[in-house]
């Protein structure tokens, strides 16, 4: 039972740890020009501009990060079903 309680204990500070790195990197940002192509991305993964000729588009701004996202949740997912992963941890997985 105490192992159970450190687990969850131990889980928490990793959500904790986590969330502390993910809110650092949201005030990062990464800007690439590459010819008539410029992006600017925040270090949580997250498109703050796009780019073409000058020209942006909040909607292609909006579908790239709905794009990432689910990446990121795919990725997530595969984790967890990951012997010894994530879902290891959280008492799921093999």
């Amino acid at each position: 039972m105490f192992d159970k309680l450190k687990q969850l204990g131990d889980l928490k500070k990793m959500r904790d740890q986590a969330l502390a790195i993910q809110r650092l990197l949201a005030q990062e940002e990464i800007t690439l020009e590459e010819g008539d192509v410029r992006v600017v991305i925040s270090g949580d993964q997250r498109i703050k501009e796009f780019a073409v000729k000058g020209y942006s588009s909040e909607a292609a701004i909006s579908i790239l990060n709905k794009a990432i996202k689910k990446s990121q949740e795919l990725a997530a997912k595969k984790l967890q079903e990951m012997p010894g992963g994530l879902g290891g941890l959280m008492g799921g997985g093999s």
